[in-house]
């Protein structure tokens, strides 16, 4: 593929001296049982054995099945190769370095593909302690060594070494304590411990890392990766190329700060302290954060208009978008007053009893809340989102790993830190990190053993991708918020128009917002629809005709490209109905789950709709703009899920929990309960203590 798309690209490989060792195998039990046969008669044949094989004459007779295997598989892609065997000496004597180096370079003019090895038929043992004497020496002693050689002597971009682990590993690969290296430093060399050497080649990976090391040094970059199982898309070599986060990459410069991996431990770490405060001292932080929010309030406004000025130069940035990405100080108050709200119920939500019950004399057991773990919030233009977040992540006693937009990166810089000093007041300072380096989703997504959650906040294409990036995380969020109004037969005609304005028109680039206005058919033609589509008129929202509704008019407005579509602007689709039956198919059909309203004064009709209903939030005569966790009084919300498991709806503290079950006994065993039977035996006659009030859960 990267030879199609006019790269330069050459293959070191090996595999001579194992196809000679099959062939020779194969030709000398051939040859001993025509011996035999011919000796013995019709005898019956003795057990044959095959002699120990030179590794010379196998890579002899193996070149030819090598080079055979290759060709036939560029061919199918129109490919040439060519086959060039060398030996150490040919880089010891200048004249055949120069030669090989005119050979190369005259192969790749031509679109050919070279394919190197060693000429193992002729090549003598390997001298021990002769390589890596320095930049113009290196021994030949694999492919490993052969590829460093050849990448410097042609001055290549990139050195690809394929190994059967994912990388470099700072122990052995299988071993607890193993972590894979994304980025190795050459004064890391210390910090690592080889295993044994590979299970093929003669090579191991101290091998590949000694010679990785000194192409590095001689000017070319070096991905030691997976060539057996790779991980992203199937294809290692162009994801690579592609600057996917693939395997170890060699760089001689060290970043000044932590990678996301130490990140994420530092936050872990913290996290555990973080959750095991007393619920006070959760609530002082969050209240010292809140109150940073107003005290440094010019300092924040301040990093605020830095971003807003980059970005209207820019000039990428929608107005809905710019909206979201502007911080005032009316919107720094409300943050503050979330967070205080935050604070109050932090009090009582990490070890909380949800039920006990005591299962036997001296034995009881309790299911309590506790943190989810560590969580990953990704979130775009958004500012305000990281102080929430960080509130509810702290009163859940969750470590928390904060991706933000770069669009707002110095607002959200300087939030952190007024967040990391809050959390100071309790030596929590590490448990809410933010990752500054550029890493893509796709790579935060891989962090499976570290990451216990996910949540997206942004629009659905950014939702879409992380849901399709996290391999093995659960993903919180929803996709798409195409929300619908449903204004029944008898419906109210002031809240129709109240309502129907609220949830278009307040803020249309909000998920909840409505997107679909569904209208009875008895409503058409009457003054009611008229009020609703005058108000729309004077609103400038942009009106899209469903396929029923334009079948009534005979000039319709612009047909909906789809029913089912989020505009996230002034615009919405208006669809006609029959029957508030008709209105919840249609919603089933064509929703995303996430909040639905039906407008009407017929109690029997609302029940119907908000029972039959399957989506996260259900109104009736209400605003779709109530689905948020600070209108339903969470003080704030990391984001609505549109999930059937866990959390549904706007997600607030209770929403970053999860149980556990705790047993208190007194020495009991399995066997206690087996010698009486059963368990009935034990409830039949216990003495049974009720539980004071307050706790009687579950007895």
């Amino acid at each position: 593929m990267l030879q199609n798309q006019g790269r330069e690209m050459m293959i070191v490989t090996s595999g001579a001296v194992a196809f000679g060792k099959q062939r020779l195998r194969h030709e000398i039990l051939l040859s001993q049982s025509v011996r035999q046969a011919l000796h013995s008669g019709h005898n019956q044949l003795k057990e044959m054995s095959v002699p120990v094989l030179e590794a010379r004459a196998c890579a002899a007779a193996g070149q030819s099945g090598l080079m055979a295997l290759y060709e036939a598989m560029f061919t199918q892609y129109s490919t040439c190769t060519a086959q060039i065997l060398v030996t150490n000496l040919d880089f010891h004597d200048d004249q055949k370095r120069q030669n090989l180096n005119s050979t190369l370079q005259e192969l790749l003019r031509m679109n050919i593909v070279p394919i190197i090895n060693t000429n193992d038929a002729v090549v003598p043992p390997p001298e021990p302690n002769s390589d890596l004497q320095g930049v113009n020496v290196i021994s030949i002693k694999d492919n490993d060594s052969l590829a460093a050689r050849l990448a410097v002597e042609t001055k290549a971009d990139l050195l690809i070494a394929l190994s059967d682990v994912e990388g470099l590993y700072d122990s052995p690969p299988g071993t607890d304590d193993a972590k894979l290296i994304d980025i190795f430093y050459p004064g890391d060399q210390q910090s690592i411990t080889y295993g044994t050497k590979s299970r093929v080649g003669i090579g191991g990976m101290e091998a590949k890392v000694k010679a990785a090391l000194w192409a590095l040094q001689g000017g070319t970059s070096v991905v030691i990766a997976n060539g057996t199982n790779p991980k992203v898309t199937g294809h290692v070599i162009t994801d690579i190329v592609e600057g996917k986060k693939v395997g170890t990459f060699f760089s001689e410069v060290k970043p000044a700060g932590p990678t996301v991996e130490e990140q994420t431990e530092l936050a872990r770490h913290s996290g555990r302290s973080l959750a095991s405060l007393q619920p006070d001292q959760r609530s002082e932080i969050i209240c010292r954060l809140a109150d940073l929010l107003t005290e440094r309030r010019e300092e924040i406004l301040q990093a605020n208009k830095a971003d807003m000025d980059l970005a209207v130069s820019a000039g990428h940035l929608s107005t809905a978008m710019l909206k979201r990405l502007s911080l005032s100080p009316s919107k720094l108050n409300s943050l503050s007053i979330g967070l205080r709200q935050i604070a109050v119920a932090a009090q009582d939500s990490v070890g909380r009893v949800l039920r006990r019950t005591r299962v036997a004399l001296n034995l009881e057991l309790e299911q309590i809340t506790v943190p989810i773990g560590v969580l990953l919030v990704i979130f775009e233009a958004r500012p305000d989102c990281l102080p929430q977040v960080s509130a509810l992540a702290i009163a859940s006693g969750n470590a928390l790993l904060l991706k933000g937009g770069k669009e707002a990166a110095n607002t959200n810089r300087v939030l952190h830190l007024l967040t990391q000093e809050a959390l100071s007041l309790h030596g929590v300072t590490q448990a809410v990190q933010l990752v500054s380096t550029r890493e893509e989703v796709e790579d935060l997504c891989r962090l499976d053993k570290m990451i216990d959650l996910i949540i997206p906040r942004g629009s659905s294409q950014l939702v879409r991708q992380i849901q399709r990036a996290a391999r093995g995380i659960p993903v919180l969020g929803h996709s798409e918020g195409i929300c619908h109004v449903y204004v029944d037969a008898d419906a109210s005609a002031d809240k129709v128009v109240k309502i129907v304005r609220d949830s278009k028109c307040d803020y249309p680039a909000a998920c909840n917002a409505m997107e679909t206005l569904l209208i009875h058919r008895q409503v058409l033609r009457t003054p009611l629809f008229d009020q609703i589509i005058d108000m729309l008129r004077n609103e400038r929202v942009k009106v899209h005709a469903g396929p029923r509704f334009a079948s009534y008019l005979t000039f319709s407005p612009s047909e909906a490209p789809s029913l089912r579509t989020e505009y996230g602007d002034l615009e919405c689709c208006v669809e006609v109905v029959d029957s508030t039956q008709d209105a919840v198919e249609h919603i089933h059909k064509y929703g995303s789950s996430h909040t639905d309203v039906i407008v009407t004064e017929n109690e029997e009709t609302a029940q119907q709709f908000l029972q039959q209903l399957d989506s996260a939030c259900v109104f009736w005569n209400a605003s779709s703009r109530f689905a948020d966790g600070y209108r339903f009084g969470l003080g704030a919300e990391v984001g609505i899920s549109t999930a059937r498991i866990h959390a549904r709806g706007p997600v607030g503290l209770e929403g970053l929990l999860t149980t556990r079950w705790l047993l208190r006994g007194n020495g009991h065993t399995v066997a206690d309960f087996s010698e009486h039977g059963s368990m009935e035996y034990l409830h039949k006659n216990l003495p049974i203590t009720p539980l004071p009030a307050g706790q009687r859960d579950s007895n």
